[in-house]
Formats: C-alpha cells, sequence, structure tokens
C-alpha cells in the first residue's frame, strides 16, 4: 500500500492532486480526476449475489510463469465435467496472455449479451468458458492495459457474466502476486463459495522460491491453498514410456511447502500428448484412458473434489 505524503489533503479534499504536497505522489491523477472511490464498493455484493449459484469457486495461481498454470486450469475443467451431472464454468483472467480460448478449442467465438448478462462460450453441455480472448479483435492482438483498465474487465466477468448454475468455477489467473490478484481477492470477499486455491509448480528450486511467495501472498489476504500440483515432474517418452528427470527437483524445497501444511494434490508427467492437447483443443481424458499422465492428472482432480466436498460440509 502506498504512503501518502506528508500533509496529504485527503481525496475529499478540493485539492486532492493538486496541492504542494501531492508532488511525487504515484496517486496524484486518481485523486486529482476525482476517480477514486472512497468508500465500499458496491460491485462486491452484486457479485456475491451473482455468484451464490456456484457452488465451488478455485482459483488457479502460479508464482511464476511457465509453468504449466493454464494447462493445469483447462484439464482441471475438463476432467470435472467428465461427470455429465455436475456444470463447469472456466474464467480465464489472464488479461494480457488469454490462452483457454485455444486451450477449450473456442478461439474465434463470439460473446453475446442479453438481459441477464454476458453468455459465456459453451464446449460442452456441461462446460463452459469466459475470457478477455474472445474479446480480442485478432488472437495476435497485444493486450496494452494498466491496471485500472484490468480491474474494471475482471469486476464484469465477475458481476456480469451468466454462468446460471454451477458446480465448479475454475479461474485461471496470470503469474505472480500483482493487480488481477489483489483485484480478485477484494471481488469476490463476500463470496462465501469461494473454496481456495491451487498453486502450480514444477520441481525446481526456481519455482518454488516463487510458490512460497505466492503462499505467503494468499495467507496475507486470507486465502485457502487447497495444495500444490507439481507439473512436468519428469519427462515422458511417448516411444518407449521411460521417465527422464528435465528438471532438477528440489526435495528440500517441496519438503519445506509440506511441514507448513500445504498439501500436495499430485504430479504431473512432462508428456508431449498434453501439449499437442493443448494445441489441437483436445480432450485428453476421452480416448488416453491407458495413460500414465491422464491417471496421474485422475487422481488429483479426485483428490481435489474430496477436498472441496469436506469443505463443503464444514
Amino acid at each position: 500500500m502506498e504512503v501518502p505524503p506528508e500533509h496529504c489533503p485527503g481525496v475529499e479534499s478540493a485539492d486532492a492532486g493538486k496541492a504542494d504536497a501531492c508532488a511525487g505522489c504515484p496517486n496524484r491523477g486518481i485523486c486529482s480526476s476525482g476517480d477514486l472511490q472512497t468508500g465500499p464498493d458496491p460491485k462486491v455484493a452484486e457479485i456475491a449475489a451473482k455468484l451464490m449459484n456456484v457452488k465451488h469457486i478455485v482459483l488457479v495461481m502460479s508464482g511464476k510463469g511457465g509453468v504449466g498454470k493454464s494447462t493445469v486450469s483447462s484439464l482441471l475443467a475438463r476432467y470435472l465435467a467428465t461427470d455429465k451431472t455436475v456444470n463447469v464454468g472456466l474464467l480465464d483472467v489472464d488479461i494480457c496472455g488469454p490462452s483457454i480460448p485455444k486451450t477449450m478449442g473456442v478461439e474465434g467465438e463470439e460473446v453475446h449479451q442479453s438481459m441477464s448478462g454476458w453468455s459465456p462460450i459453451y464446449v460442452s453441455d456441461n462446460l463452459s468458458v469466459m475470457s478477455c480472448g474472445f474479446l480480442l479483435s485478432s488472437a495476435d492482438d497485444a493486450v496494452i492495459w494498466r491496471g485500472p483498465k484490468k480491474n474494471t474487465i475482471i469486476k464484469q466477468f465477475l458481476a456480469d457474466v451468466d454462468w446460471d448454475r454451477l458446480d465448479y468455477l475454475v479461474v485461471d489467473t496470470p503469474p505472480g502476486t500483482s493487480d488481477e490478484h489483489l483485484s480478485l481477492v477484494s471481488y469476490l470477499k463476500q463470496c462465501s463459495n469461494l473454496r481456495g486455491v491451487i498453486i502450480v509448480t514444477t520441481p525446481q528450486e526456481i519455482a518454488l522460491m516463487d510458490v512460497r511467495k505466492q503462499i505467503d501472498f494468499c495467507r496475507r489476504v486470507g486465502l485457502n491453498v487447497l495444495g500444490v500440483v507439481e507439473n512436468m515432474t519428469a519427462f515422458l517418452c511417448p516411444n518407449c514410456h521411460k521417465e527422464s528427470t528435465i528438471f532438477k527437483p528440489s526435495v528440500d524445497g517441496m519438503n519445506q511447502l509440506l511441514e507448513k501444511g500445504i498439501p500436495l494434490l499430485g504430479r504431473i508427467p512432462l508428456d508431449p500428448m498434453i501439449g499437442k492437447a493443448c494445441d489441437e483443443a483436445i480432450d485428453v481424458f476421452e480416448n488416453n484412458k491407458d495413460s500414465k499422465t491422464i491417471t496421474a492428472f485422475e487422481a488429483i482432480g479426485h483428490h481435489l473434489v474430496k477436498v472441496l466436498n469436506d469443505l463443503n460440509h464444514e
């Protein structure tokens, strides 16, 4: 949080952002524009009401980019949707790198608006998706937005998307602990169905360092850490089916997480099949029942569902 300058006139003053004391303050432009909201955001209660028909909200985070967070998010959504009796939503708030439309095979789809809000894009009868990627004119367009505009679109996604009734809403977030994450926590703070966070990592210490930062962030803002998924644990050869270590595992780093009471939900091999499935939007749970990778992810999904059900009955 930014420290106000000495002799700050306050946001309610006519001199807000204009007084000599405001020179050099990073909030000067916001204060002088009059756009600073000083009271509770009325959208927070509106979001809680809009999402009250969602049974479980789960955030997927990673302290580091490139660890396969969006891959895990899309796999998790597809796994949950294998149970045709449940409805699953997948919300992509990775504003600058919206890859979910590609992994789910719904690139180029148009979002329609009705009296009840934005309609999500349906991958199947019980699996729907919403992403910033649907709002771009081209998949190659760069999203060059400052924090306030990112916050606005996240607020719209939470308040204006007509998910109807969902058993699970999986939220794919960008790497780090910055604007998008703070906005999510702020806007979802009245949602009693926010169950917590799954953190995705790779085995090496450089990734686990950022995981520890992510866990610290979650604890500071009151988010429950449901567990860690270790991705790319070992390379699984598609020909000989032998495993080779690509990233040197940090046993001490993982043990530190376990000692802090953070459960390991499971480990996923580095399998070329997963990369191909994401590129070509293939549902890996349909035709790969004998795959070691799919078996590993099904165990993770089963473990998570049990954790969520236990939380729901507390």
